[in-house]
This record gives C-alpha cells, sequence and structure tokens, in this order.
C-alpha cells in the first residue's frame, strides 16, 4: 500500500524506525509537538493537513495521534479513510497495547513516562539545563517559563532563580517514578542517562520498562483490527467513546 502518515514528533524515532522495516511505501509528516496543548489549534492545524493530502493519491491516511488533549474529536476523513490507533495518548503507543497501557498506569499511577521524543521535544524547545522544571509544563507556558527563568537569574542570581524553578515543580510531588521506556535500538543514544539524572532531581525512584512497538508496527503495515484501530471512512469523524475502544465514528449526521 501508499500510505501517509501525519503524527506527532513526539514519536518521530519509533515511526521513522517502523516505516524503514515495512513493505509498504510510506510519505511522512511529523507535527510540532504541544498542539494537545491547546486542543483547537492543534485539531485545526491536524484537520489542515489532512485536506492538503492529494486526493486518490494515498491508500490511507495515518493519524498518529491519541486522544490526548481533544485533539481527535471532530477531525474528518474527506476524501480519503484515516486510520487511527485506539490509544488514550503516546504512552499507549510506545506501550504496545491500551490493556497494557491500562494495566500499568493500574498497578503504579504516581509514574512520570520518559520516551525519546519527551527528552528531544525538551531540547527543541529550549529546556536543558537549570530550568528543566519547565519540561514537564504544557509547551504554551513553557517558553513563559524560561523567560521567567532568564529574569529571575539577571535579577537574584543562579541559585536563586534554582530554588524557585524547584519551588515551583512542587505540583509534581504526588508523582513518586520516573520510568524510561527502554528500546535496544535507542540504546546507543544513552537517554536514559538522562532519565535517570531527571529522576535524581525530583527525587523520584528510576526504573526502565521494556517498550513494544507492535502497535505502531501493525499501524505501519497495515494490520487493523478493530480491536486496535479506527478506520475513518471518506465522510465521517472521530468522536470519544468513553468506553474500551476510547475513539469511534460520529452518527454521520
Amino acid at each position: 500500500m501508499f500510505l501517509k502518515v501525519i503524527a506527532c514528533e513526539i514519536a518521530f524515532r519509533e515511526i521513522c524506525h517502523l516505516a524503514a522495516r515495512s513493505r509498504n511505501l510510506i510519505d511522512l509528516e511529523f507535527l510540532t509537538q504541544g498542539h494537545h496543548d491547546r486542543p483547537a489549534e492543534g485539531r485545526a492545524a491536524l484537520q489542515e493537513r489532512i485536506d492538503q493530502v492529494p486526493e486518490g493519491r494515498y491508500d490511507a491516511i495515518l493519524v498518529g495521534y491519541g486522544l490526548c488533549g481533544s485533539v481527535l474529536p471532530g477531525l474528518r476523513a474527506r476524501h480519503t479513510s484515516l486510520v487511527v490507533p485506539r490509544a488514550h495518548d503516546c504512552i499507549t503507543f510506545f506501550l504496545g497495547s491500551k490493556e497494557r497501557y491500562r494495566e500499568r498506569f493500574e498497578a503504579r499511577p504516581g509514574t512520570y513516562y520518559f520516551s525519546s521524543g519527551w527528552l528531544e521535544c525538551r531540547r527543541r524547545r529550549g529546556l536543558d539545563g537549570p530550568a528543566f522544571q519547565s519540561a514537564f509544563l504544557p509547551a504554551t507556558a513553557a517558553s513563559g517559563f524560561q523567560k521567567t527563568y532568564e529574569e529571575w537569574v539577571r535579577k537574584y542570581g543562579e541559585e536563586k532563580a534554582r530554588y524557585l524553578a524547584e519551588a515551583m515543580g512542587e505540583w509534581s510531588a504526588h508523582y513518586s517514578h520516573g520510568t524510561w521506556i527502554d528500546f535496544e535500538f535507542l540504546r546507543p543514544l544513552n537517554l536514559a542517562g538522562e532519565v535517570r539524572e531527571i529522576c535524581s532531581r525530583q527525587g523520584w525512584q528510576f526504573e526502565e520498562v521494556k517498550g513494544d512497538l507492535g502497535l505502531l508496527q501493525r499501524w505501519i503495515d497495515g494490520e487493523w483490527s478493530e480491536e486496535e484501530f479506527l478506520r475513518v471512512p471518506p465522510g465521517r469523524a472521530i468522536r470519544p467513546a468513553f468506553d474500551e475502544r476510547i475513539i469511534e465514528l460520529d452518527d454521520g449526521a
């Protein structure tokens, strides 16, 4: 098949890795991370990209977003069917299924999950160094925090600015663990070491969990079971399902 992928850059490395292994011919397009922080704008941007896809060129458009931030509801297929994983957010992509996602979150709810995209999008947003606390904020708030932090440094010095940044991070006190989702092909990047350092700063217990790209691989390869994927035919739109399906088709009205 000839497929068009439109996805969040949070899964850039993982999707590219899988696309390189697929028998399908795939065109990849990634949107800047953070659209889920502004759902209406994010949804409009994603719909615009979908609408720009030429009619009749692709067998399907693969939408690489979870339900997170209400970006998906209202998205409509114009002339080419959409295929969307049934996922609450991108963590489902990296854990391999919505069932494993639910099991892990129920077993340890106070866990913050880290992926390669989370770390690398943080760098793109200029959130390395002492102001790393702002990396946990929405993209819209993070840029403002960075400017605030720089002003604190000018007014109070580095030590006091760091203290203020840490104080603002008290909201994260309910987390107790930071978990790196590990993939063998990413190990040369030593990203686990970065997560270990973040956890040390936050006072969280560090752990690794083996990642599973099976869901994304089946998405890329065209193995679209009803249980794992929503297929949206032309003229129909997506809405939340409020059950284990996560998303469903609108009523067609």
